[in-house]
C-alpha cells in the first residue's frame, strides 16, 4: 500500500467528490488494514462511476475476500447473490445503501480476474498480482487504480475478448460500447510512452504480440476492427477458458434467451420468477397502504424503479382502481363506464362517485356480486404469486394489500355491502382474505395524509368516506407483519426518503 497515503485525505477527497458516506468509509477501513485491492475498469470513467453511474468494479486478493466480506457487513453493505445463469464462483455483489443521495451503491467484488461477454465471464486473466502490485493511489479520489500502463494492456486484451457481435448484450449497445473503449484508448495513448506500454505487454503476455497491443493502442484504428489479434489473443488464453468453444457459445445463448425471456418478464409479464439478482437471505414483500391520494402508487413505482436496476423486483396491484388490472378483470374494468351510465347512484361505502343513503338495488347487487367474485379470484391469484415471488428471492411491493378487519372498504371484503347473498358466495369470498391473514406482508407501510389533503388531491371521493377510511387505517392491523406509518404530508422527496429507508432495514 502507499506509504503517503493518507486516511485524512480520504475524508476531505469524499467531501469534495460528494462520495457517499458510506463508501467513504469502506474505502478508509480498507487502507487502515492494508487490504490490497483496486479499480480495475476505466480510470477515466471513475467521477461518473463514483457518482452513481455504474457499478464499482474491485479486484481483491483472494487472500483477503473474508476480510472484505467483514468491513461489508459492519457498514451496512448486503450481499445480493446472482441467479444461477448468472452467477460466477469469482464474483460477489454487495448493494449499500446512501441516505443522502438516496442513490444504491453497487460494489462488484472480483477474487479473479475475469472477462468475457457480457453474458459469460467465459476468460481469465492471470495477472491479479501483478496488477495489484503495480496500483496506485487515484490522483483526486480515495482509491486504488490500475497503473495507467496495465490498465492501457489490460484495455486492449478486453476489447480483443469482450468486442464481438455475437454478444447479444453487447450487440444491442454496441454503439455506446465501442465508443468508450475508443475514448479509453484515446485518454491513455494520449499520456503514455509506446515502449512502456510494449515492454509490459511483453511481461505479461508475449514479444510477438506486444507489438501488436502496442499498435491497437496507438494507431487509432477502432479496437474492435483488430480480428487478427482477436484470434491470437483468443488463442493465447484459450488455456484458462471456463468452457471450450463450442460449450461456450451454447451456454451464452442459453444465457441470451433467459435474459431476453427475463427482460420481457420484467417489463411486461411481471411473473413471480428470478432473473438477475436476489434479496440477501430470501425474498421479502412490503405493502404499502393508505387512503386514495396518499401517494401509494408513486411510492410503488419510485421504489421499483430504485430497487429495479440491482434486484429482482415485482410490483403487485391489490386495487380494482387505476392501477394496472390484471388479465381477469380487464374485461369488467373495460366495461365499467357503460355499467356506471346505467347506476345513477351507488352505496355509501363506495370510494368514488356519488353517494346514496338507499340501500342496493337488484342491478346493483347482482353485478356487484359477480365483481366481488372476480376480484375475490383476483386477490387469490396475486397472494399466491406474491408469496412464490418472495419464496424465489425477489422483493415484492404491493399497491394495497387485503385485508377484512375493516369491513366494506380498505382493500376488505365487498358483499358485506349487500344484505342478502347466498353464503356459498360468501365463503368463496372469505377464502381469498383469510389468505391474505395466513400470508402477512413482511413490512406495512402506511402512508398518512390528512383528509383535507386526500379530498385535495382526490376531488371525485366523498369527504364524509374520506374521513371515515383514514380513521379506520389508523386502526387497522396486519399480525404478522411489522407496521410503520409515515407521513405523507412531507413533501414528496422526505416520503420517499422515508419508505427507502423502511426497505433497507427490511432486506
Amino acid at each position: 500500500m502507499d506509504a503517503l497515503y493518507d486516511i485524512g485525505m480520504i475524508r476531505r477527497s469524499c467531501a469534495e467528490n460528494a462520495m457517499p458516506s458510506g463508501l467513504a468509509e469502506v474505502l478508509d477501513e480498507f487502507h487502515r488494514q492494508q487490504i490490497s485491492y483496486c479499480y480495475w475498469k476505466s480510470s477515466r470513467r471513475l467521477p461518473a462511476v463514483f457518482a452513481g453511474e455504474g457499478d464499482i468494479d474491485l479486484l481483491v486478493a483472494r487472500a483477503d475476500q473474508h476480510r472484505v466480506q467483514v468491513i461489508l457487513a459492519e457498514r451496512d453493505f448486503k450481499l445480493f447473490p446472482s441467479v444461477a445463469d448468472r452467477d460466477h464462483p469469482a464474483t460477489l455483489s454487495f448493494l449499500g445503501y446512501d441516505e443522502r443521495s438516496g442513490q444504491l451503491i453497487h460494489l462488484h467484488l472480483h477474487f479473479r480476474l475475469i472477462v468475457g461477454e457480457r453474458l459469460l465471464k467465459n476468460y481469465r486473466i492471470p495477472w491479479e498480482e501483478v496488477l495489484l502490485t503495480r496500483a496506485i493511489l487515484h490522483p483526486t479520489l480515495p482509491v486504488r487504480i490500475l497503473e495507467p500502463t496495465s490498465e492501457a494492456v489490460l484495455l486492449v486484451v478486453r476489447a480483443c475478448l469482450e468486442l464481438r457481435r455475437v454478444d447479444l448484450m453487447t450487440l444491442c449497445v454496441w454503439q455506446a460500447t465501442t465508443r468508450k473503449f475508443a475514448l479509453d484508448r484515446a485518454a491513455l495513448a494520449a499520456r503514455l510512452d509506446r515502449t512502456a506500454v510494449r515492454d509490459l505487454a511483453a511481461e505479461l503476455l508475449s514479444a510477438d504480440l506486444a507489438e501488436l497491443v502496442a499498435d491497437a493502442l496507438y494507431s487509432g484504428q477502432p479496437l474492435e476492427t483488430w480480428a487478427g489479434l482477436r484470434r491470437r489473443m483468443q488463442k493465447h488464453f484459450a488455456a484458462y477458458r471456463s468452457y471450450n468453444a463450442v460449450e461456450m457459445r451454447m451456454r451464452s445463448a442459453g444465457r441470451a434467451l433467459l435474459w431476453l425471456a427475463g427482460s420481457l418478464n420484467k417489463h411486461v409479464l411481471l411473473a413471480p420468477r428470478p432473473w438477475s439478482r436476489r434479496a440477501p437471505g430470501g425474498g421479502c414483500m412490503v405493502a404499502l397502504m393508505g387512503v386514495d391520494g396518499s401517494g401509494k402508487s408513486t411510492s410503488v413505482s419510485t421504489m421499483r424503479a430504485w430497487l429495479g436496476t440491482k434486484v429482482d423486483v415485482v410490483p403487485i396491484y391489490f386495487g380494482t382502481g387505476d392501477g394496472r388490472p390484471s388479465l381477469l378483470l380487464r374485461p369488467f374494468k373495460l366495461a365499467m363506464p357503460v355499467i356506471r351510465r346505467m347506476l345513477k347512484s351507488k352505496p355509501r361505502v363506495a370510494s368514488h362517485g356519488k353517494a346514496s343513503g338507499p340501500a342496493p338495488g337488484l342491478l346493483y347487487s347482482l353485478l356487484l356480486m359477480v365483481w366481488a367474485a372476480a376480484v375475490a379470484m383476483d386477490k387469490r391469484k396475486k397472494l399466491a404469486a406474491a408469496r412464490r415471488g418472495t419464496n424465489r428471492g425477489l422483493i415484492v411491493l404491493t399497491d394495497r394489500y387485503p385485508q377484512s378487519q375493516i369491513i366494506g372498504f380498505n382493500d376488505g371484503p365487498l358483499l358485506s355491502r349487500l344484505t342478502r347473498v347466498p353464503h356459498w358466495l360468501r365463503r368463496f369470498e372469505g377464502a381469498s382474505y383469510h389468505l391474505a391473514r395466513r400470508l402477512p406482508p413482511d413490512l406495512v407501510i402506511k402512508l398518512v395524509v390528512t383528509p383535507e389533503t386526500a379530498a385535495r388531491r382526490e376531488p371525485e371521493m366523498d369527504p364524509a368516506v374520506i374521513r371515515e377510511r383514514i380513521a379506520a387505517l389508523q386502526r387497522l392491523e396486519l399480525p404478522g407483519a411489522r407496521v410503520v406509518c409515515v407521513d405523507a404530508e412531507q413533501p414528496l422527496e422526505e416520503v420517499i426518503r422515508a419508505v427507502k429507508h423502511e426497505i433497507w432495514r427490511l432486506i
